[in-house]
């Protein structure tokens, strides 16, 4: 099932779950890793020592495959707790394309402009009263981001990574440069989701159907700059 999930693609490897990493690195044209921060969060075990991360990403970030690393960061904490991680990214200053921040919907427009201007990509995560993708709060939040990001053209100042975000009903929307998901692992296994007429045989076969779902979709490669996202909201 997972060689369906990312085969000849481009995956999203936690450090949650570094036993993915070996098949991706083989079957992937490229990967991104993940801190694992919101999987620890969720758990009620966020990490407070980063340096197994940082020796996995020292280890992995010449090789061919890999595109980027998420920088550590404290999923409930505040702009001060977030930036203080930053200032400890071993990669910071003499190798700044390795990492990118993540910018919680929650923090301050003026944090995400400063992130948007000094790294090459920035992640998007959902947070704080914005922690629920699709409400009329986060669709306006999420056009403020874009707002700030984007240049008069409406073209990103830095590549945009939407965490949680691989959903065409998001995606399609936003210039997104990459996004991702746990949609395909979590309900490939749920067989009351494939109860139809054509029941597909197995979770490889479901697995398939997802991705190709996803695949034929594409971000805009411009954002149409507007104060309230009225038309978004309303295409919601």
């Amino acid at each position: 099932m997972a060689v369906a999930a990312v085969e000849w693609g481009h995956a999203f490897v936690s450090f949650a779950h570094p036993e993915q990493l070996d098949l991706a690195v083989e079957v992937c044209q490229s990967i991104a890793l993940d801190n694992g921060a919101f999987s620890a969060w969720t758990k009620g075990k966020p990490v407070t020592d980063w340096s197994p991360y940082y020796e996995w990403v020292a280890a992995l970030h010449r090789d061919p495959v890999f595109d980027f690393a998420v920088i550590p960061d404290v999923i409930d904490g505040d702009e001060e707790a977030n930036d203080a991680l930053l200032a400890e990214w071993p990669w910071r200053d003499r190798a700044p394309w390795i990492g990118a921040p993540v910018w919680h919907l929650h923090e301050s427009l003026e944090r995400l402009e400063r992130l948007a201007l000094r790294y090459p990509r920035v992640c998007l995560g959902s947070s704080g009263q914005f922690a629920k993708i699709g409400t009329s709060a986060w669709w306006n939040r999420m056009a403020e981001a874009f707002n700030v990001i984007c240049d008069r053209e409406g073209r990103p100042v830095c590549k945009v990574h939407g965490l949680r975000m691989l959903d065409p009903e998001v995606f399609t929307r936003f210039p997104f440069a990459s996004a991702d998901s746990t949609n395909i692992g979590r309900n490939v296994g749920i067989d009351s989701n494939w109860r139809h007429a054509y029941p597909l045989p197995d979770k490889e076969w479901r697995a398939r159907a997802m991705r190709a779902r996803l695949e034929p979709n594409q971000s805009p490669r411009r954002w149409v700059r507007q104060p309230i996202t009225q038309s978004l909201l309303e295409a919601a």
